[in-house]
């Protein structure tokens, strides 16, 4: 926003304009960090729009700007929510493109005691290759140990990968309960559900029958004792929707529905 009140836009040619806004914006009051709740603000990235041809493929970020909004969220008391699908994870950042991201934003938030959270995943795994369990485990230790490497914490992120191969409610504890035994702080369990990503139908394997309520019941008091997860968070729209709080009682999990912000 330029001082007249207009932004500069680029035409798909290259070439910029400005374009006037007609109403003032609300001016955000900055403030110290929520005193009653935790609140994360899941962030969008920016992008170098004159350098950037193909953003769903080729992305290239505009690092300045990107670091700058992260800190305009905490200036406001929030705490960020790195690499999650807000940021374009999947559709345009790729791993080695969101590890970038998270150590930038790491970084950053350690110099000044900012609240920070990153997502790790099984994104890197090759689309469309058979897959076995193990390769599950072995991909969300992977980007666990590289978050935790650079001084971060974790988000675990649901995994399109694990709802592809998993065959039961069994095979979910088993994933979950080797990751959290193995990471070094508390982490936020996040799952989108299939309104937002529709690959993640079935997640959880929730089912009615008594023996497999019985069998999730002992197998997350199993994950609770040997995990440091205090806390999941659940995104979804409404409450009838299954959820880690079905499968996972014991880890405490919220409902809560999605916040993004955007500059």
């Amino acid at each position: 926003m330029t001082d007249t009140g207009s932004i500069k836009l680029v035409r798909p040619n290259g070439s910029t304009y400005k374009y006037k806004a007609e109403h003032e914006p609300l001016a955000a009051q900055a403030g110290a960090r929520f005193e009653s709740r935790i609140a994360f603000a899941a962030a969008h990235v920016v992008l170098d729009p004159l350098r950037t041809a193909e953003p769903l493929t080729h992305p290239v970020i505009d690092w300045d700007a990107t670091l700058a909004y992260r800190e305009y969220l905490w200036s406001l008391g929030f705490g960020v929510a790195e690499a999650m699908d807000t940021a374009q994870r999947g559709m345009g950042l790729d791993w080695p493109l969101a590890l970038e991201l998270i150590k930038r934003s790491t970084a950053v938030a350690n110099a000044r005691g900012a609240l920070l959270a990153s997502g790790a995943g099984t994104d890197h795994l090759p689309a469309g290759k058979a897959l076995a369990l193990q390769d599950v485990k072995n991909a969300y230790l992977e980007q666990c140990e590289a978050i935790e490497a650079v001084g971060g914490r974790i988000i675990l992120m649901a995994s399109r990968a694990l709802v592809a191969v998993a065959r039961n409610a069994d095979d979910y504890t088993s994933v979950y309960a080797m990751v959290l035994a193995q990471v070094r702080q508390p982490v936020i369990l996040h799952w989108l559900g299939p309104m937002f990503d529709p690959a993640l139908e079935g997640y959880w394997a929730r089912s009615t029958s008594p023996r497999r309520q019985r069998t999730a019941s002992t197998s997350s008091a199993q994950i609770a004792r040997r995990s440091t997860a205090s806390r999941s968070l659940c995104s979804t729209r409404t409450s009838k929707s299954p959820c880690a709080s079905n499968f996972l009682p014991e880890c405490g999990c919220i409902p809560a529905t999605t916040s993004t912000m955007t500059a």
